[in-house]
């Protein structure tokens, strides 16, 4: 896990964005979550010198040419190994290489980037949950379809 500092300019660029984007179809948070989302692209693409290229399939592509689609969530604390990182079902079928999972304070002052994965190992070793399952480790009841993984089996090797 890498913890990256967002400038004022970068907080600035994803709120216009957000704006600017107005309110997705099926979004959960009613385009509440957006403003990170644009804010973890900036950041991620800075930090991995890649080129913002913001599509349905894919955020970000990296100098040789591998995409990657940035997948966030606000949080008011330091991301801990057991929390997880989720792709809502509708989403399987983007056209990217890569998933980079992150982590936003709500203050918008800090992206915590949680691991990139490839896209078919990340549905290989998720978990799948349905809507109005609940989550065994906090009795969370999921709104929608998703694919889940912890945070900490992001890198299996860190697990041995």
């Amino acid at each position: 896990m890498r913890k990256l500092t967002a400038t004022i300019d970068e907080i600035k660029k994803a709120a216009e964005m957000a704006t600017e984007m107005g309110v997705l179809k099926n979004s959960l948070t009613k385009g509440d979550g957006s403003q990170a989302g644009f804010l973890a692209e900036i950041v991620l693409a800075r930090h991995l010198k890649a080129t913002q290229s913001n599509t349905y399939d894919y955020d970000l592509v990296m100098p040789d040419g591998r995409t990657i689609d940035v997948k966030a969530k606000r949080t008011s604390v330091e991301p801990k190994g057991h929390y997880e990182v989720s792709v809502l079902a509708y989403n399987t079928t983007q056209n990217c290489d890569y998933y980079a999972f992150c982590r936003v304070l709500r203050d918008m002052s800090t992206v915590w980037v949680l691991g990139i994965v490839k896209k078919k190992d990340f549905y290989s070793r998720a978990n799948k949950r349905l809507k109005g399952d609940y989550d065994p480790s906090n009795g969370f009841e999921f709104r929608c379809d998703v694919y889940n993984m912890k945070i900490s089996d992001l890198h299996p090797s860190n697990n041995k």
